[in-house]
C-alpha cells in the first residue's frame, strides 16, 4: 500500500485496483482536470471508465439527466446538482464510483452565497442490487488561489474525497 507522500492520483489508482473497483467522473468547473490527473498514473485503464465534461446547464441535463428543476432550485454550483451528477455518472457508466465537482473557479461568477472558490464534490458508490447501501456524500469546500490554483485543489480534493470514501466501503 502506499503511503500519504505519493500522488493522491496514484493512490486512488492503487486503492482500485487492489479492490477491483472502477470510476468515472463528471466534471464542471474542472473542466477535465480530474479525469486527466487518474489517467496521469500509468494503468488506469483498469480502473477509469471515462471523465464527462458537462460545463452548462444544457450539458449536465442532456448528459447526466440533472433535473431542470434541480437546476432552477438550487443552481448548478449546489449540493443536489452534485450528488446528481455523481449518481448519473456512476449509472451510465456502470462503475463501482460516481464522482462529481461543480463550482466557481473564477476570477468572476461567485456572490455572496457562492463565492469565487466553491464547490460541491459528490462521490457516489454502487453497491450489489437489493442491498438499498448504494448512496452518495457531498461536500462543499471553498478554495483560495487564481483559477489554475483552484481548479488544481478541486480536482486533488475530488481525488480525495473518493480515497476517503472507499475506506468506508
Amino acid at each position: 500500500m502506499s503511503d500519504s507522500s505519493t500522488a493522491v492520483e496514484q493512490r486512488v489508482g492503487d486503492r482500485l485496483r487492489e479492490r477491483e473497483e472502477t470510476v468515472a467522473v463528471a466534471e464542471s468547473c474542472t473542466g477535465g482536470l480530474v479525469g486527466s490527473l487518474v489517467t496521469d498514473v500509468p494503468g488506469s485503464s483498469d480502473y477509469f471508465d471515462r471523465s464527462v465534461v458537462t460545463y452548462s446547464y444544457g450539458a449536465k441535463q442532456e448528459l447526466l439527466a440533472v433535473a431542470r428543476e434541480t437546476l432552477d432550485e438550487h443552481g448548478a454550483v449546489s449540493e443536489p446538482v452534485a450528488a446528481e451528477m455523481a449518481r448519473a455518472v456512476r449509472d451510465t457508466a456502470g462503475t463501482d464510483w460516481g464522482v462529481a465537482t461543480t463550482g466557481v473557479a473564477g476570477p468572476g461568477g461567485g456572490t455572496p452565497e457562492t463565492p469565487v472558490g466553491t464547490v460541491h464534490i459528490a462521490v457516489a458508490h454502487a453497491a450489489p442490487w437489493e442491498t438499498g447501501e448504494s448512496g452518495v456524500r457531498v461536500a462543499r469546500y471553498e478554495f483560495d488561489g487564481d483559477r489554475t490554483t483552484v481548479k488544481e485543489r478541486i480536482a486533488r480534493q475530488a481525488l480525495s474525497d473518493l480515497l476517503a470514501a472507499t475506506d468506508e466501503q
